[in-house]
């Protein structure tokens, strides 16, 4: 190699490692807001047919209050407390079907793990379906769907961190809320998004990132309007959309939003 090949190899490697630092000092960290967006109850729908389903429903979630199941599943995917509750051990194998829908990119509530689908959803479900003496299947699909879905028979239940609105109400009914969540916003650090009055103030032109059909879909489309809203398939598309700048904030609910800004920042 002669002195002008080193030079320019030299030259090279100088050139990638600014690169790399470039792009190592350019790492994207995410934050959430201190103030909140919103409060919701999460509960469970049932055909509006079903009337029976839904009280035994609650009759369960009245037990699992009472016996501590419901703290114990929360706690261990909120406060990372394990516990030492099996579910769907003793389902005897002419037990009748309890089909749940939901769409499992929702953690805590719903995610995969090892191919299989857990979170506070999944276990709750679980448990109800051990009272009931019923087998639970779950079935992972659109969040849009799962209303549909469960009103025409195709499912038993949804399941899916889902929020009570008037509009839901109209096609199927809900059990007693099991959880309440908190609609979140999360921002790059340094927005100048520094608390849910910018998204309203005058002449904010912010856009938000949501996943469709969810409670924050349908608040922010309300509050902002369409051009201000862009929707997402999972929470998780709409958080990389903000990483890569292609909205200002996404506003989902809090325990998904301290995961994926988690997830980003490591």
């Amino acid at each position: 190699m002669n002195k002008i090949s080193k030079l320019i190899c030299a030259i090279l490697v100088v050139a990638m490692a600014l690169a790399l630092a470039a792009c190592g000092s350019s790492k994207v960290n995410l934050q959430i807001l201190d103030t909140e967006y919103a409060l919701e109850d999460y509960a469970i729908a049932v055909s509006k047919e079903n009337t029976e389903l839904l009280g035994n429903i609650n009759a369960a979630l009245k037990e699992l209050e009472a016996n501590g199941t419901k703290k114990a599943i929360v706690d261990k995917y909120i406060s990372g407390v394990e516990h030492s509750l099996k579910f769907q051990e003793n389902v005897a194998a002419d037990a009748p079907t309890l089909t749940m829908a939901t769409n499992a990119a929702f953690p805590p509530y719903e995610y995969y793990e090892g191919g299989k689908i857990v979170g506070i959803d999944a276990e709750m479900a679980a448990a109800i379906a051990d009272i009931l003496g019923m087998k639970l299947v779950i079935e992972d699909t659109e969040f849009g769907s799962i209303v549909g879905g469960v009103q025409s028979g195709k499912y038993d239940i949804g399941m899916a961190g889902m929020s009570v609105t008037e509009e839901r109400m109209q096609s199927v009914n809900f059990s007693d809320t099991y959880a309440t969540g908190i609609q979140s916003v999360i921002v790059k650090e340094g927005s100048s998004i520094k608390s849910v009055d910018d998204l309203y103030a005058d002449g904010a032109t912010y856009v938000v990132g949501v996943q469709q059909d969810t409670t924050g879909d349908i608040y922010c489309t309300g509050d902002f309007g369409e051009e201000r809203v862009i929707r997402f398939a999972k929470g998780a598309d709409a958080v990389q959309a903000l990483v890569t700048g292609k909205v200002d904030c996404v506003i989902i609910d809090n325990e998904p939003a301290k995961s994926f800004v988690e997830a980003n920042n490591k």
